[in-house]
């Protein structure tokens, strides 16, 4: 799984279509057990997204709301964003536009709860 440490509090994951996407999701959560971190996923390289995929980001989402933590979703492609609103999920997770944003974000947050 492409992870990239990116601080102490916040780590990168880029994702891509299957079957590498259920192969990362997988190990995103095993680490996230391990890890306390805020996770930013970068779904730049995701075209598409099924019933299974969907479901799989929403048991993280649990899992990161659990441990106080946050999940920031970035760089949405048109079609993948397209599921999200079908499905209503668009309310759910916090989207940013691109990763440096993201990262901004999560580390403004994470200065203003010190």
């Amino acid at each position: 799984m492409p992870v990239e440490n990116w601080s102490d509090e916040v780590a990168v994951v880029h994702l891509c279509d299957e079957p590498q996407f259920t192969e990362d999701m997988e190990g995103l959560n095993k680490s996230l057990a391990q890890q306390r971190r805020n996770v930013l996923l970068d779904l730049s390289a995701l075209h598409y997204l099924n019933s299974s995929n969907l479901a799989r980001l929403l048991r993280v989402r649990k899992e990161m709301m659990a441990a106080s933590r946050r999940l920031v979703l970035c760089a949405v492609t048109t079609q993948v964003w397209g599921a999200f609103l079908v499905t209503g999920l668009d309310k759910i997770f916090e989207f940013c536009d691109d990763v440096p944003t993201g990262l901004a974000a999560l580390q403004i947050s994470g200065k203003q709860k010190k």
